[in-house]
């Protein structure tokens, strides 16, 4: 069973939350209001993480394409869509990206421990697949996933991007599986990239954490009830 990340099986802090850690942390003592303004400002740019952007500056449109293949692309990238929304410190643009890629900006859903649990304990090898520029490691570490996991395949670190079904087979060579008997779980069109190879594409919603509680155990059981 494979899994997509960012959006599925962990997703960043929200907005206002992100702009609060960072901004308190300088000691602005920014007020409620202006929290709110600032992180919709990002959000509507497409530097919050935790929402695919509608609209790329041309400027930044060829960066983005490659973002997750290396670290200095996605930096590049985001910090150029922060700047883009108008963010008036620029002293904490890079305190603000990097805020994004730390471990304990980013949840768990509610179901994600209990899902790999079970799979674990019904005999299934999981992995996750990820385009991403950072190490979720010790994300997801933190969150008591990693060690529930048999691979873990990130496009920086391979070269490849979703939907390429080349880190698809990648990811089911890792776990020494058939892909027409593996399945992904996502959040994206991007992950359905295994399809190609008879990898069966499920998909969950893309919502804050709170909202969605239980679709990925639904999903395995799904699965193993067929």
């Amino acid at each position: 069973m494979l899994f997509d990340f960012s959006g599925t099986l962990m997703r960043i802090e929200p907005a206002e939350r992100w702009v609060r850690a960072v901004t308190d942390a300088a000691g602005l003592g920014l007020d409620d209001a202006t929290v709110a303004h600032r992180a919709a400002a990002l959000i509507d740019a497409g530097a919050w993480y935790g929402a695919y952007p509608t609209r790329i500056p041309e400027h930044l449109a060829e960066i983005y394409a490659t973002r997750d293949l290396d670290e200095p692309h996605h930096r590049a990238c985001y910090t150029g869509l922060i700047r883009e929304s108008g963010w008036p410190w620029e002293e904490l643009v890079d305190p603000l990206y990097e805020r994004s890629y730390a471990p304990e900006a980013w949840l768990p859903y509610p179901d994600a421990l209990e899902t790999l649990s079970e799979a674990k304990d019904r005999g299934l090898a999981t992995a996750v697949i990820s385009n991403i520029s950072f190490d979720i490691r010790p994300h997801l570490e933190r969150s008591g996933l990693l060690e529930l996991l048999d691979a873990v395949v990130l496009s920086y670190e391979v070269g490849l991007i979703k939907p390429d079904p080349a880190i698809f087979q990648l990811a089911c060579d890792k776990l020494e599986v058939d892909p027409a008997s593996a399945v992904m779980v996502g959040d994206h069109e991007a992950d359905g990239g295994g399809s190609a190879l008879g990898i069966a594409t499920y998909f969950v919603d893309l919502v804050p954490v709170e909202e969605r509680p239980d679709a990925l155990i639904s999903v395995l059981r799904e699965v193993t009830a067929s």
